[in-house]
C-alpha cells in the first residue's frame, strides 16, 4: 500500500506473531543494491509493503531499470533481511511508474554521497 507520496504506507502490526510494515521496512533497509551500494529502501525501490488475506507479505518492488541483472541477488538479501520476521513473503515486481531518482530519500542521498557520486 501507497501513500500520495509513493512511499510505503504504515501498519501498526503485522498478522499475529509476524513483524509489522514498519519493522519490515527497517529490515529491507539491509538489503543493498550492489550497483550502488545504498539500501533498497532509502533508494525508493520499495513502493509499497502489503499483509494480504492469506498472512503473506506483499513488496511492491522495483529496480533501477527493468533491465537489471541483480534482481536474484536483491530477492536473495530479502529473504535473508525477512525468514526471521515474515513467514511468507513475495515480491511483486512494478514497472510503472519507473524508476527515478527522485525518490532517493535524503539519506540516501547522503549515503550516495558518502560513497563518492554527485547527487
Amino acid at each position: 500500500m501507497s501513500d500520495s507520496t509513493g512511499t510505503a504506507a504504515a501498519q501498526t502490526s503485522g498478522p499475529k506473531g509476524q513483524a509489522s510494515v514498519e519493522e519490515v521496512t527497517d529490515l529491507l533497509k539491509n538489503v543493498i543494491d550492489p550497483e550502488l551500494g545504498v539500501n533498497i529502501v532509502d533508494l525508493g525501490l520499495l513502493y509499497g509493503l502489503e499483509y494480504q488475506e492469506d498472512a503473506s507479505l506483499r513488496l511492491d518492488m522495483t529496480l533501477t531499470t527493468a533491465a537489471c541483472p541483480l534482481q536474484d541477488v536483491i530477492e536473495e538479501q530479502v529473504a535473508q533481511n525477512l525468514a526471521p520476521a515474515v513467514d511468507e513473503w513475495f515480491v511483486n515486481w512494478i514497472w510503472m511508474p519507473p524508476w527515478g531518482p527522485e525518490r532517493i530519500t535524503e539519506d540516501g542521498r547522503d549515503q550516495m554521497r558518502a560513497l563518492g557520486f554527485n547527487i
